[in-house]
């Protein structure tokens, strides 16, 4: 295959890129002489970057979102149970699926009683944006047998009730959502992505290959429930599986601390109008723990992801990388003490951020955090510490929009406000190479995962970046999507 007419960055030379198998075989100037019977793409003037990974995506969560009903605009719980209302009154006894609300400024709190007061006997779940709150009706606690005073579960509780949710859903039907939604990933420019799904996600991926290949790379997380089992396996982060060179063991994944909207990301400071041992957050794991679970992994080859939002948990979390010797991830780092900054580079520590979130959070954090020492969604501050930065989404608490996450990095804004602490904004080179997955420009011997753009993003504004069209997208070699006209 030859994607020809093509530029590699702004300066509108062009060139021709050759691909054998899934590896860029040679980079000439456009027009040079080229064998016949060549497959041939031509990329009509615009630019070719490496393909965009999504470096932290739900992809379960995210192919069930797009098919779930939307409770993100609510503003109060009533507001939340009125969108649902509609849906579950003609649900009769199936389970009626709900996502995105918010609700750390709702004027009250969630709770299951709304339910069964608005849907007497229904069968209700409504997952919240950043994934770390669950509420459920009365009858869907009886079928799942929990018994809750609120329905209300928040991170570790909550994780596993949609575990269970997961378990009454035809996992035929759920691969099938998941594999159209890699193809949805690669309309975007996703190349690749990195699976941050609650799961045995090695049993399920080796499952989900028999409905078909999915249209990115996909890296699996091992959550510490099945660390034993891939280290008694020998996986090593980096593996390919032997049924698909598409999919390869990701990182481990640790949750340390909850979030910002649910008041449980881990803090040195308290919340406003929390008191008592929750007013400064929640840590899910103790120092001695994570130490032992970062350097457990590390050891056999696993690279360690710390999710760590709050700035305490973001000072464990690198305290237990500095304690292990060795480096890893973070995602999230949304809050991070002025003198933990530089340990990220000094560390060999990668931040995994979701440049959508600090726009979505920012009156949230504003409201939260404001008049801290700490830096909030500080991604110009470790850029220019040396840090390693990767972009994601967190889909569905974002959605998988790649230029969206550059846009927000760039400029601070996704709207018409004025940018949001423009200090922290970053440069457009520095925001492409983090979208790319930390590649900055396509090279001979690189794998073929290549987006076209229409044309290069510099000089553009917040939207027309966000907006920008994508003409071409291969993965391993292979067209996964083409625009047409």
């Amino acid at each position: 295959m030859i994607i020809a007419n093509v530029a590699l960055d702004g300066s509108g030379v062009l060139s021709d890129i050759e691909l054998v198998g899934s590896v860029i075989s040679s980079i000439v100037p456009a027009g040079s002489p080229r064998g016949t019977g060549v497959e041939v793409i031509d990329g009509g003037g615009g630019v070719a970057l490496p393909g965009f990974v999504d470096s932290h995506v739900h992809l379960t969560q995210w192919a069930a979102a797009r098919r779930r009903i939307d409770v993100g605009p609510a503003t109060s719980a009533a507001d939340a149970v009125a969108l649902v209302y509609p849906y579950a009154r003609t649900a009769g006894d199936s389970v009626v699926r709900a996502n995105g609300f918010r609700d750390a400024q709702w004027p009250e709190e969630p709770h299951k009683d709304l339910l069964e007061s608005a849907l007497p006997g229904a069968r209700v779940a409504m997952t919240s944006m950043d994934l770390h709150t669950l509420w459920l009706s009365p009858a869907l606690l009886a079928d799942l047998g929990i018994d809750h005073p609120t329905g209300v579960l928040r991170d570790v509780d909550g994780l596993e009730a949609v575990m269970a949710l997961e378990e009454q859903e035809d996992p035929a039907e759920l691969d099938r959502a998941v594999l159209d939604a890699t193809a949805a990933l690669a309309v975007r420019g996703v190349t690749g992505v990195v699976d941050f799904e609650f799961a045995d996600n090695r049993t399920v991926w080796d499952r989900r290959l028999s409905a078909g290949s999915p249209a990115v790379r996909v890296d699996t997380t091992v959550w510490p429930q099945w660390l034993d089992e891939a280290i008694e396996r020998g996986e090593r982060t980096g593996d390919v599986s032997a049924l698909s060179e598409l999919i390869r063991r990701g990182p481990l994944k640790v949750m340390l601390d909850g979030s910002l909207n649910t008041r449980t990301a881990c803090c040195h400071d308290r919340y406003p109008g929390i008191d008592g041992g929750d007013a400064f957050g929640l840590l899910l794991e103790t120092q001695e723990s994570l130490f032992e679970l970062v350097s457990r992994a590390s050891r056999t080859g696993i690279v360690p992801a710390i999710h760590a939002i709050g700035d305490r948990a973001n000072s464990i979390a690198l305290d237990a990388f500095e304690r292990a010797g060795c480096g890893g991830r973070i995602e999230h780092a949304q809050q991070i003490l002025p003198e933990d900054i530089e340990r990220f580079a000094a560390l060999g520590v990668a931040a995994s951020v979701q440049p959508q979130h600090a726009m979505s959070d920012r009156d949230i954090a504003e409201n939260l955090w404001s008049g801290r020492r700490s830096v909030a969604y500080g991604y110009g501050t470790l850029h220019r510490s040396g840090a390693r930065l990767l972009f994601g989404s967190d889909a569905p608490v974002s959605p998988p929009e790649p230029l969206a996450g550059v846009a927000a990095a760039v400029f601070r804004t996704d709207d018409d406000r004025p940018p949001w602490h423009i200090e922290e904004a970053m440069p457009l080179d520095a925001a492409l190479q983090a979208a790319c997955g930390g590649r900055r420009a396509l090279r001979v011997g690189d794998a073929a995962d290549i987006v076209v753009l229409v044309e290069h993003p510099e000089h553009r504004t917040v939207h027309d970046l966000a907006e920008t069209e994508i003409r071409a997208t291969i993965c391993a070699g292979a067209l996964t999507h083409a625009a047409v006209g």
